[in-house]
């Protein structure tokens, strides 16, 4: 947690949900915020059960169990909102209100209450009551097509439980935050796992409009079809990273591979001449083991790093020396935002900013 807490003294409540919605809690937890869960009796069978004392998401927040379908359930609920600020739900459209906790209706009890919903596949349309996970909103999004070679590639639930869903319904929240502190009024907040992710999409139809993008897999600047935004094996049977995508920083890749005398730096662009690239890339760079390559590419900025599993970057001496991460009680992810405002802009060199 930040040593500002700019949220600090802010109440949260989140109803029992899996992915987003716990994500989304435990960054306003990390923010300051004080985080109550209610969870329903019994076991829920959803999400992926993970054992309480490696519970990241539940982490700092309180546990009440509360059955929101009896009346003695719903009056607790009530009496925690009265100086709630914020109410987070995850479920389908139409279940808060069968539970008698329609948003409008709470909106109208607890003036300042800002509640935050957040779906699957949306409030309104064909699959709104359709049970999804991750990878079917990607498929519906157009991202789970893009991504891969020949067969679309799983890339976590990374993107639309989180980088998706939670950070769109975060904006909305802390959106509604600002507001409220101008007119005092709270209000609803409604978003959804697939808006989120289409949300993440803008830059590949503005390319696509601009005749820079296809639609087929692996063909593409970004997604690496481009020999200098690529991933490649090295000889240990590990992988090195390409992110060369400007010309400044590809020549420094044709000096760090030693390929500027078998690769014409003006043709980077040129999709002609990828295959030859690629083949040449493929080949140099599975001539050496991977934390040699990341060491020469230190000393130039080419754009080249080192793929790291997850403990690997627990341990990285980058990461560590922005404390990035946490060792207690077990390694763990803590980038914390900075609201100190204590850094002296001039230690930072024109270089560093490139």
């Amino acid at each position: 947690m930040s040593s500002q807490s700019p949220l600090k003294g802010l109440r949260i409540i989140e109803l029992q949900a899996i992915g987003p919605v716990p994500f989304a809690g435990m960054l306003l937890r990390q923010l300051g915020a004080d985080v109550t869960v209610m969870n329903a009796p019994g076991n829920s069978n959803l999400g992926l059960p993970v054992s309480p004392k490696f519970d990241l998401f539940a982490a700092g927040k309180s546990v009440i169990e509360l059955d929101l379908k009896t009346q003695e359930g719903l009056a607790v609920l009530h009496e925690h909102l009265a100086d709630t600020d914020v109410l987070l739900e995850g479920f389908r459209p139409g279940v808060m209100e069968r539970l008698n906790l329609s948003p409008a209706t709470l909106v109208q009890q607890h003036s300042r209450l800002i509640i935050g919903r957040l779906s699957g596949f949306g409030e309104s349309g064909p699959l709104a009551a359709r049970a999804g996970h991750d990878i079917n909103y990607l498929a519906l999004s157009g991202v789970l097509h893009a991504i891969g070679n020949d067969t679309p590639a799983v890339p976590l639930n990374l993107i639309g439980d989180f980088g998706g869903g939670a950070m769109h319904l975060l904006v909305g929240i802390l959106a509604k935050l600002v507001e409220r502190s101008i007119n005092g009024a709270g209000g609803v907040v409604t978003t959804s796992i697939l808006a989120g992710t289409i949300g993440l999409t803008p830059m590949l139809y503005s390319l696509f409009a601009d005749k820079q993008w296809q639609t087929q897999r692996f063909n593409n600047l970004l997604d690496g079809g481009a020999p200098f935004y690529a991933v490649y094996k090295t000889m240990d049977s590990r992988f090195i990273a390409v992110g060369a995508l400007e010309p400044k920083f590809f020549k420094q890749l044709l000096i760090l591979t030693q390929l500027e005398g078998s690769i014409n730096a003006a043709e980077q662009y040129q999709r002609s001449s990828w295959p030859a690239m690629q083949a040449l890339l493929t080949q140099r760079f599975s001539e050496r083991n991977r934390d040699d390559w990341a060491a020469d590419a230190q000393t130039l900025d080419c754009c080249v790093t080192p793929v790291l599993d997850i403990i690997e970057a627990s341990q990285h001496i980058h990461n560590n020396a922005n404390n990035w991460y946490s060792a207690t009680p077990f390694a763990q992810p803590n980038p914390v935002i900075d609201f100190s405002s204590s850094l002296d802009s001039n230690q930072y060199s024109e270089k560093q900013h490139d």
